[in-house]
This record gives structure tokens, sequence and C-alpha cells, in this order.
């Protein structure tokens, strides 16, 4: 059996996608069919929302930071053993960088390479007609990337969802359903995005609720026939780790302030062998010391300040650890490394003092964007002069850069200079860089 694919996309951030794919995704589930999950760019979140809904992982696909060998690995594991693979789009269908061609981080770059017909989430609150001006557009404007067909969010009423229904099929485009807006089953959100899938209580319930909406809104037959086989190619043997392990027994902070890791970084750690050992610093846990390197991966520390600076066992645990073993942390895992962390209501919080800079979150600017880093040093991450390929993506800045010695040399994705980035000082190793590969020369 082939594994049948198909992405869901928008014109635009916040114009439903993510409700729409897990409305999909649980309906389809509820009839039997194996479905899979994925998402284009870099994004924790919503990935951690379709892993939950299908019981499978749901790895990240980008045409910027990823090399193709290490996508055709990803994309064929994605499609293995199921009957659809349901790829969410990040930001709008078209959205990216200038150039490259075909590797600016679009969308778009991923459905036309992977021949995956797009069906077209569009917010019709406050138009009507005009809706078909915009599904119009975005069909033509690509001839490689084919809009199979368009879902109509946030219908206010039969008459509106009529009025938008009538103008767009009159362009040849079908209409697969009209979404209504229901204030229940809106996600809930913070700075970064979606709570986190693990802080969902109701996790379960609106899953049922979602698949009883998209039954009753959505033409899941025509969804389902939109479907294609997707253009794989034979991936490298070696092409699934993104990054090499940082030891054989990689000690990861994993709780509610510690959640941000990619999945296809992980999976190729434990393809190489590596094993991984949880443990929580917010209760008050330190990494096991039969480990030989510890990671700390972005969260929220700046939700839980106070707990991770009363957790003092956790910081003797990770200082003796590091005097010995490498230890590196991701943008919130860097915050925690430092020597304080001021949160939101302005009230500063000591942190493990391992490097020497502070960072605020009441002082909040946001930075967002593709990054390379070429590291200056050898460190848990990679030898001195190895490029890695990421973002950044965080609210908080650096109040006291502290004089630590400077981790890496950051370009955008340009290739602009964006001045030196992160820390090191012995062992311990930090960035507000999130990795997703590791880049090298030609690709």
């Amino acid at each position: 059996m082939m594994t049948r694919g198909l992405m869901i996309a928008a014109p635009r951030s916040g114009s439903g996608k993510t409700t729409l794919t897990l409305a999909i995704l649980a309906a389809l589930r509820r009839r039997g069919i194996a479905v899979r999950g994925a998402k284009t760019g870099p994004d924790y979140i919503d990935p951690a929302f379709h892993a939950a809904l299908p019981g499978q992982g749901s790895p990240h696909l980008d045409s910027w930071a990823m090399p193709a060998a290490l996508r055709a690995t990803l994309m064929a594991q994605a499609a293995h053993g199921g009957e659809l693979l349901v790829t969410e789009a990040s930001m709008g269908l078209f959205d990216g960088l200038l150039g490259p061609e075909n590797a600016r981080g679009a969308p778009s770059d991923i459905a036309a390479r992977y021949a995956l017909p797009v069906i077209l989430v569009v917010d019709i609150s406050g138009q009507g007609q005009s809706a078909a001006a915009v599904a119009l557009g975005f069909a033509r404007l690509d001839p490689s990337v084919r809009i199979a067909g368009v879902i109509l969010n946030r219908v206010g009423s039969p008459r509106h969802a009529a009025m938008a229904t009538q103008a767009i099929t009159a362009t040849g485009i079908p209409v697969l359903g009209a979404f209504g807006r229901d204030a229940g089953l809106q996600m809930p959100e913070r700075h970064l995005g979606l709570v986190q899938a693990r802080e969902h209580d109701g996790l379960a319930e609106l899953a049922e609720r979602l698949a009883t909406q998209a039954e009753r809104d959505l033409d899941l037959d025509a969804i389902l026939a939109c479907a294609a086989v997707p253009a794989l190619t034979s991936p490298a043997p070696h092409a699934m780790t993104a990054l090499p392990p940082p030891g054989q027994r990689i000690a990861v902070a994993n709780d509610a302030a510690f959640s941000f890791v990619y999945a296809h970084i992980v999976a190729g750690w434990r393809a190489a062998g590596a094993e991984l050992h949880p443990f929580s610093p917010l209760n008050d846990e330190g990494p096991a010391q039969d480990c030989d390197a510890c990671w700390l991966p972005g969260g929220y520390p700046e939700l839980h300040a106070g707990r991770l600076a009363a957790a003092t066992g956790f910081h003797h645990a990770l200082a003796s650890f590091a005097t010995t073993r490498p230890v590196h942390g991701e943008c919130g895992g860097f915050m925690v490394l430092g020597q304080s962390l001021t949160d939101a209501t302005g009230q500063t919080h000591r942190m493990t003092g391992l490097l020497g800079h502070a960072t605020s979150f009441a002082k909040r600017r946001m930075n967002l964007g593709y990054r390379a880093a070429t590291l200056r040093h050898d460190c848990a991450i990679g030898r001195a002069g190895t490029v890695l390929r990421g973002h950044e993506f965080h609210y908080a800045t650096v109040t006291d850069a502290g004089d630590d010695a400077p981790l890496a040399d950051m370009r955008d994705g340009y290739g602009a200079e964006r001045g030196m980035g992160g820390a090191r000082r012995g062992h311990v190793s930090g960035t507000f860089f999130h990795i997703l590969s590791v880049h090298h020369s030609g690709q």
C-alpha cells in the first residue's frame, strides 16, 4: 500500500491551519484510517499536537535549514506505514526568504518538491465573494504548486458560506467544506504560540469535538480524494543524523520548562546508538552522573523562573556534571545556564551561573529568523568551524553579556552577518540559536 499525502496551507499565519489539520487528523483516525502528520518550517509546538492525535511522531521539513538528503529521509519515514500523510504548512504558503529558488524555507518548496496537493484554508471572517480572488491568486501564482481545493474557515452562517463557495467554485476550484466559528474550539496560546500539547488537559476531548465538527462541516471523502502519492527519492543511509550526538548517554532536561526538542534531532541521536535519559529540573532533578553529556532544550523557563531558582539540587548536580562533561543549552536552556533570569513581572531569579550572562523577559523584544552559525570552539554541538543551520525565536533579551568566549559567528538566512552569538566556558556552551541540521558546503 502506497501512502498518499497532501498539505494543509493558508494565505497567512492565524488562518486556522492547525485547528483544521487536527480536525482532519482526528476525523480520519475515527474512520480507522492510519494518518500521519508533518510540519514545514521551524516549529516544535504544532507537531506535538499532530503526534498526540495519530499517536506517531511528526517530523519537520524545511527547505532552507535542512539538506535535501535529510529531508528525503524524514519524508520517507513520515510516510512509512500510513495511509495518509497530512503536512501542515507554516506561515503563508509562499512565505519564506527571497531566495534561493526552491530553498527559501517556504511551505511551497516542500509542496512542489514532493508533489503534495495543497488544500488552502481561507479565513473568510470579514469577507464573502472576495475570498475567490484570494483562492484564484494562490492557484495561479506558481504552476509547480497545485491547489487541490479550499476549506472555508470561521464561517459565520450558511449564507456566508454560500457567498464564498459560489464565487470560488465559479473559478474552477472546489470548496471542500466550510468550518463554522466555535469559540470553544479555539486553541489556547501564549507568547511563542499554542500552549503545548503536554499541558493541554482536555486534548482527547478537544480531538473528539474537532472530529465531530469535521464530519459535519467538511467533505472528508473529497479531501481524501485530493491526496496523491508523494514524489519520494531513496534517502541516503547516513542522512538521518542531522546533528551528531554529543555523547553516548545523553541527559536531556524534559518538563514544562524544557520541552522544545526537534524530533528528528532526537531520532538521529538514537539511530546513531545514543541513549537519552530525561530528568526534570522543575522537580529538582539533575543529570544522571553516569551520562556523558547534558542537553538543556528550549521551552518556557521564564514562566517557571521561581521554581528553577529554588531547585538547588538541580543547580549543584549540573555544576558537578559540567566540571568534566559537556553541557549545552538552547534558547531557554541558555537562559538557565546564565547568572539570572528576570521574569515578566520584573523579579530577578538566580539561575545556575555556569555562564556569565543575564537575561530578561521583562524587557521583551522578538527575535525571529533563520540563522547559520559557524562554531568558534569545539563543544557539545560540533567541532570548531562546523556550520549549523537553524533559527531563533524568542522574546527574552540579554541584559548583561558577561565575559565568556562567544560560541559562534552568526549569519541570517541571506548570509548577512549577525555578529557573535552564544557563550562558552569550559565544558559549558549555550546559545539562543536552535539547531535543525549540520550544513555542509554544496548543500
